[in-house]
Formats: structure tokens, sequence, C-alpha cells
């Protein structure tokens, strides 16, 4: 492997795991609305379009090839998809429900917006790529609250729904790929409790030591994916690389 792919890497997660794979000496292209606020010769940018009010996926059939070019031309071996959302401030404030009576049309739709839809417009328009690519890796962050099998807490009835629906997406488009690259390995991966902005508002209660940096999230999931076999796919995976229930 000489390169990594980063989609949503302006993220607090996909900015470390950027840093992690250029301090290992790969060329790691950087896929964001945003730019990264530092620069490395090994670092290649990538504009991503805004696809939070996509009409129809086929619409970026254009970017995408642009996309694969670029993942050929560098023999990307790995790729990471860090998109994800939780809350919002502001006029329109949005936050996990505590309780059913919280629940809203607006945050429901936000919520499966960029947590499923957006990711699955990525695997769909890099499929491609992944079918024909001996021993490629893709690993997509989830959580493991998506896990219906592991939750004994309930609330947060939207957030789970939608991570619920990701690592499903993910499970099935696993079979299929398995078919065109027995190879290959498409698995989801709860990252663990990481200081960030997505999780802020929700570190009060924490026990001591589950909080991790975005460095030593970093570390864990490069970890995961260096040790990650193509028996696995399909599979949600924890930060330590244990299987977690769906």
């Amino acid at each position: 492997m000489s390169a990594v792919l980063i989609i949503g890497a302006s993220s607090s997660i996909g900015g470390a795991l950027a840093k992690y794979y250029l301090q290992q000496g790969l060329t790691v292209i950087w896929l964001s609305r945003n730019s990264p606020d530092f620069s490395e010769s090994k670092l290649l940018q990538i504009k991503a379009p805004d696809l939070t009010e996509p009409d129809e996926w086929a619409l970026h059939q254009a970017f995408f090839s642009s996309v694969i070019d670029t993942v050929q031309q560098h023999q990307v071996g790995l790729i990471f998809n860090c998109i994800g959302w939780l809350h919002q401030d502001g006029e329109l404030r949005l936050s996990p429900e505590k309780s059913l009576s919280q629940s809203s049309g607006a945050l429901l739709r936000k919520t499966l917006l960029v947590n499923l839809e957006v990711p699955v417009i990525y695997l769909q328009g890099l499929w491609p790529y992944l079918t024909k690519t001996p021993g490629i890796r893709y690993l997509q962050l989830s959580a493991k609250v998506g896990s219906i099998s592991d939750n004994q807490l309930g609330g947060w009835y939207s957030y789970r729904s939608a991570k619920a629906a990701l690592n499903q997406w993910i499970k099935t488009a696993s079979i299929e790929l398995k078919r065109s690259n027995k190879t290959a390995a498409l698995v989801t991966l709860h990252p663990g409790t990481t200081d960030s902005a997505l999780s802020a508002p929700f570190q009060r209660n924490l026990p001591v030591g589950q909080l991790q940096s975005p460095a030593q999230t970093a570390e864990h999931l490069a970890k995961v994916a260096l040790q990650l076999q193509g028996e696995q796919s399909g599979l949600l995976l924890n930060w330590d690389g244990r299987v977690l229930s769906f």
C-alpha cells in the first residue's frame, strides 16, 4: 500500500488519521469540503461537492470518476470514510433525543442524510474501484450505539437508527463485493469516544480513561486496518479490533 484515501478528512478523527499516515511516509488523499490547516508534500487534496441536497446520485458521476482516477494513480489500498453527524447549535438546535417526545422530522432527516445517505453515495461512487482492486480495505466509521442487540439504555432514537441502517448497508454491500472481489474487506468501525466537537456535549459523565484524543483514536483505527482480513468483511468492529454485535 502506498496511499490512503480519507473521506471526511476535516473531521477530528479524519484529520488525525491523515497526520498518522503521513508520519508513516504514505501519501494521503484528503477528501473534504474543507481544506487542511497544514501542508505536507505527500498530502493531496480533493475538494468534495456538497452532497447534503442531492437530487440524483448520478449527477455526481463526473466527480467520482475523477476520484477513482486519482486513487488508481496513487495505488490506494486503504480507504476510511469518517463522515458523521450528531448535533448542531444555532437557530435550529438539533440534539439526540432523550425521549420519544423530543423526536422531530428535522432531526431524523438530518441524521439519516449525513450518517446514512452521504456515506452510501460515496460507497456507490467508489464501487468500481472496490470491485477491481485486490486487497482493498474500506473502513466506514459507524457507532456502537447502532447495535440493536447492545441497546440497553434507550434514547438517541435518530442516531441509533441511522447507524443501525448504515451497519446493515455495509453488511449487505460486503456480500455483493465478495462476489467480484474475494480479497476485499468492507467493514463498519466504532472509533470509541473521541475528544471532538461531535462528542463535546456528551463527555461530562464518561468513565475515567474512556475519552481518547484524536491521535490515540487514529493509532487504534490504523492498527485495526493493518490487521483487517478479507474474511472479516461485513463485520462491525470496535476500535480495539473486537467484533461487535449488530
